[in-house]
């Protein structure tokens, strides 16, 4: 599975403690990590938890990751960011019982953590729990397990309810406001990483005309 990190600007100065936690955690399962920044405060390319939803969204639609894994201080605003991009299905995860219940429960597509809020002494080991927790395993498989039809269920009917409330994302992308979606796509390896993953070509296309533009 290919996993994006996404860090925005309040907490790009702990952007090594996660990227180390995540894979300390993912590449021994065999998932590849791929850092789309922040990689430091003083980063030229700078993002907001908004720019975080949207680069969400260009990620997962386009083929380019396969799970996000995003936050800001507390969390929230990323999440709520995320979510509302199609196809984007997004949960807060504070601590492993968050990660192990929206893994089995909703099977979601990107997570959002609190980065400020709560993060003190071994922080580090808390995020490889919730990690852990995530990843190490099948998700959706349902908890209980005996509700994991109904669960299933209830997870297609999301997805359906979403993608006729949501634009397609080529059509997001065209109408959201052009310099948001320029700054979203600046990071100093998201070029390298996004052309190198990306299967939408549509996506792709657009994409690239805004770089180039």
């Amino acid at each position: 599975m290919k996993i994006a990190l996404i860090i925005e600007n309040s907490q790009a100065a702990k952007s090594e403690i996660v990227h180390s936690a995540l894979t300390a955690v993912a590449e021994p399962l065999g998932h590849e990590v791929f850092h789309y920044g922040m990689y430091g405060a003083e980063d030229k390319a700078s993002l907001t938890y908004v720019m975080n939803g949207l680069l969400t969204g260009i990620l997962l639609n386009s083929g380019a990751a396969d799970f996000v894994v995003t936050g800001c201080g507390t969390g929230m605003g990323s999440m709520l960011a995320c979510n509302a991009m199609p196809g984007v299905f997004c949960g807060l995860v504070i601590d492993p019982t968050d990660a192990f219940l929206f893994g089995q429960i909703n099977d979601g597509n990107a997570i959002s953590m609190p980065y400020a809020k709560g993060f003190g002494w071994a922080a580090e080991l808390n995020l490889q729990d919730c990690y852990r927790k995530l990843f190490e395993g099948e998700r959706g498989l349902g908890y209980p397990k005996e509700r994991a039809q109904i669960m299933a269920t209830n997870r297609g009917i999301l997805k359906a309810l979403k993608a006729a409330t949501c634009k397609d994302m080529l059509s997001a992308l065209k109408a959201v406001d052009q310099d948001l979606l320029k700054a979203a796509v600046a990071g100093e390896k998201f070029q390298e990483y996004f052309f190198a993953n990306a299967t939408g070509q549509g996506i792709r296309d657009y994409i690239r005309s805004v770089i180039e533009g």
